[in-house]
């Protein structure tokens, strides 16, 4: 007769990944959503909720992020505090696209990650950029393959 011994994954056997999603024409909830559960490693089947096994998340054209709701543009507030007394500052959801769209993709992740150390140290795996371009193409390619550089022409 043979026991079983449940399989608990430590820290050197943790592999990880790089995902790239594109926000262009997504819905905010639904790429959070996505976003959120591949840096948790959810989607991964040694998944342990104590441990920060997830993947690291690239999300670019987070500008072209879809927001459903006629009035969520207007109705939806960000508020931040500076800690002084009178030092609470608002910007509507269309305020702050126009300004720094990452931040509202950024924020609507972090809303769905523990707030514990866990979940902070989870936050780091993401990077969000505003455009079609990011600078982890290396990482991205990393053992896929691929060439990391394109290949040089000789000189003629």
């Amino acid at each position: 007769m043979t026991t079983m011994k449940t399989y608990r994954l430590h820290s050197g056997s943790m592999d990880r990944a790089w995902h790239v999603l594109d926000a262009k024409g997504r819905p905010l909830g639904r790429l959070a959503s996505e976003a959120a559960q591949l840096l948790m490693g959810k989607h991964k089947p040694t998944y342990e909720p104590h441990l920060p096994m997830g993947d690291f998340v690239i999300i670019v054209n987070a500008k072209e992020i879809a927001i459903t709701g006629g009035n969520k543009p207007i109705q939806k507030i960000y508020y931040r505090h500076s800690g002084y007394p009178g030092g609470l500052h608002e910007r509507t959801l269309q305020e702050q696209l126009l300004r720094d769209p990452r931040r509202v993709v950024e924020k609507a992740v972090k809303g769905m990650l523990p707030s514990t150390t866990l979940g902070r140290e989870l936050f780091r795996h993401l990077k969000v950029y505003s455009g079609p371009t990011h600078p982890h193409e290396a990482q991205v390619n990393a053992g896929t393959g691929k060439p990391q550089r394109p290949a040089q022409q000789p000189a003629e």
